[in-house]
């Protein structure tokens, strides 16, 4: 029987990744996939770790209240964060089914001061880097980490390790 799985985001990205993920962990597996735009409750540009773990949370709840009929129900949340005098950006992703919970944030890498000073400003990461790298959309597309690595690594890329590590529960369930 197909599992369902209800992704808290219309982001091509975000589902692409939770699909990669699923994928790898449960090769072999058929799942259907749902996306819901929902509120993550913390702003849209989370500013440190607490608030994007709490966003990847409340967006994998929110979708669970809404669609309520799904085996699984992920929420993913960018964030960054000040270290010092550097900016950070990283993700946390939060997957929920029945009673059990997973979640995993993404490896971190240092932001571009011409970004670091647009978001503090309250811009948003994606937006920032539209102007800064002279693109639209980049969120949708590879992502800050994409511009500055050459897509050595992407957006997905970076979230997808994150969505295997966060479904680490699932596939030892009797570990956890």
């Amino acid at each position: 029987m197909m599992k369902k799985i209800v992704i808290a985001s219309h982001n091509p990205v975000k589902i692409e990744a939770v699909q990669a993920g699923f994928s790898r962990m449960f090769p072999g597996e058929d799942y259907g996939v749902e996306s819901i735009s929902v509120d993550s409750g913390v702003g849209h540009q989370p500013l440190s770790e607490q608030l994007a773990r709490e966003g990847a949370e409340n967006r994998a709840r929110q979708a669970r209240l809404a669609i309520p009929e799904g085996d699984f129900w992920v929420g993913v949340e960018g964030g960054c964060e000040l270290q010092g005098d550097e900016m950070i950006s990283f993700a946390w992703v939060v997957v929920l089914s029945g009673e059990r919970v997973g979640s995993s944030r993404t490896a971190h890498f240092k932001l571009p001061a011409e970004v670091k000073n647009l978001v503090e400003a309250g811009m948003e990461l994606g937006d920032a880097d539209d102007v800064v790298f002279g693109i639209e959309n980049s969120k949708q597309k590879s992502g800050a980490v994409g511009l500055l690595t050459g897509d050595v690594v992407t957006r997905k890329t970076l979230y997808e390790q994150a969505v295997i590590l966060a479904l680490i529960p699932f596939k030892q369930p009797e570990l956890y």
